[in-house]
């Protein structure tokens, strides 16, 4: 503070005025390379725990799923994605959030999580249906996790995000991922359908979602991956942009990290 009076005090003179101005850019300067350096992240030596829900605001069967996975938001280890899909559309009310894209990614998955057909509210947790979602607390304790198969480090570069995964010994051949960006904190009042007269409360809302192609993958050797979201982060709804690294093979998830600036 001292050192700012004194600039501050010092701007009637040109000279002093000059080197306020770059005393203080430098400042700024460091803040920003502090702020720069901090809004990055890497994933941790065991597998993050991967929670997808699948729902509609035209299910009345959802919210008490929709509230179930906000509980999880207690532990930021948990990467958790609501993927809202559009089936129930037709039935009287338009869920804002769904996607055809979500659609026919629930339905493209069941050939690996186990699941017989589509439904909702549907719970899958690293990459394994869950019928018992309500008993399903992820486990996200180190000494309860796999190890990981990939290395992942993320940051944010302007409005940007770049990332480096790293497989390991035991990394599938071919690896596959996608981008998520969810939200948090999201209210709609449903006036028809199933819900209606209901106001749903929403987290972890997937807004974007960009899957990312197939590549060989050599242990040691680090794919980079980019991203560039479509629409800016609204201060009312928290956003994190998270990557899910998957065995192309076989889809099931490896490995995810997400970032929250």
């Amino acid at each position: 503070m001292r050192v700012l009076e004194r600039l501050h005090a010092s701007i009637g003179r040109p000279r002093e005025r000059w080197l306020a101005a770059l005393a203080l850019g430098m400042v700024a300067g460091q803040g920003a390379a502090h702020a720069a350096e901090a809004c990055s992240a890497s994933s941790p030596p065991t597998m993050a725990a991967i929670v997808e829900l699948y729902t509609s605001e035209g299910c009345n069967s959802c919210p008490p799923a929709d509230r179930w996975l906000s509980k999880l938001k207690a532990d930021p280890a948990v990467v958790a994605l609501a993927f809202h899909v559009d089936y129930w559309d037709r039935l009287g009310w338009k869920d804002r959030f769904a996607k055809t894209a979500f659609t026919e990614r629930q339905a493209l998955q069941q050939s690996t999580n186990g699941a017989r057909f589509s439904y909702t509210p549907q719970v899958v947790v690293d990459g394994q249906d869950r019928k018992n979602w309500p008993q399903a607390q992820p486990n996200t304790a180190v000494n309860s996790r796999p190890q990981t198969l990939v290395q992942i480090t993320l940051a944010r570069t302007s409005a940007a995000y770049e990332a480096n995964v790293v497989p390991s010994a035991r990394t599938p051949n071919r690896l596959a991922a996608y981008w998520a960006v969810t939200e948090q904190g999201h209210v709609t009042a449903v006036k028809a359908g199933e819900n209606v007269g209901v106001t749903l409360q929403h987290d972890y809302v997937v807004r974007e979602y960009e899957p990312v192609a197939a590549w060989d993958a050599q242990a040691g050797i680090g794919q980079k991956l980019g991203f560039n979201p479509a629409n800016p982060a609204d201060v009312a709804h928290p956003r994190s942009v998270n990557l899910v690294v998957v065995d192309a093979a076989s889809g099931r998830p490896v490995q995810a990290i997400k970032l929250g600036c």
